[in-house]
């Protein structure tokens, strides 16, 4: 039995018709937890060495490359279901809408350090790291969280049907029969 499976049967019916019902939101969650992880260590590897003085430009380069492994892992398993794009259309759409996520993701940041102010030596070490960590990794993921969601479903990962130039009959998530969410049932 996958994990998913025993994941599935612990929880009571009702919610489990919710986690069912919204599989793909939680596969994108899952995909952006997994991400925050990876823009987490990126960051403050390079904030705490090579880019010490360039607090935003860490944040930036570590929201990249976690863009990419999103890329991978929503196309792969959150957004499997959709598509109708050609892989390169898809890819440049991914990355334009991506792009804007990580000025949004940064904004907070930008504006905690040097509009607010909260930076050494006007404030200690630890509360300049409280801002950054709140402004730039919490607030920031959370509003670029919100957009990309909205953003990916709406154009990078259109439903077959909605997508230009689609053929065939739409595959909506629910009809999937590959769906791991939707077998563990």
């Amino acid at each position: 039995m996958s994990i998913v499976r025993k994941v599935l049967a612990l929880l009571p019916g009702p919610l489990r018709d919710l986690v069912l019902r919204h599989r793909e939101l939680l596969k994108f969650l899952i995909v952006g937890g997994t991400c925050f992880l990876v823009t987490a260590g990126v960051n403050y590897a390079l904030k705490f060495t090579v880019l010490r003085p360039n607090p935003v430009t860490a944040l930036i380069i570590a929201t990249i490359v976690a863009t990419i492994v999103s890329y991978a892992l929503n196309r792969e398993w959150s957004f499997h279901t959709r598509g109708g794009r050609e892989r390169h259309h898809e890819a440049a759409l991914f990355f334009l809408i991506s792009g804007v996520g990580v000025a949004l993701n940064s904004l907070p940041l930008i504006v905690s350090r040097y509009v607010l102010g909260l930076r050494q030596p006007a404030v200690s070490l630890l509360v300049q790291e409280v801002a950054d960590f709140l402004g730039g990794m919490v607030l920031g993921t959370l509003i670029a969280t919100v957009f990309r969601w909205w953003a990916f479903r709406r154009w990078v990962f259109p439903l077959r049907d909605d997508a230009p130039d689609a053929g065939g009959p739409s595959l909506r998530p629910s009809d999937d029969p590959d769906d791991d969410l939707r077998e563990a049932a």
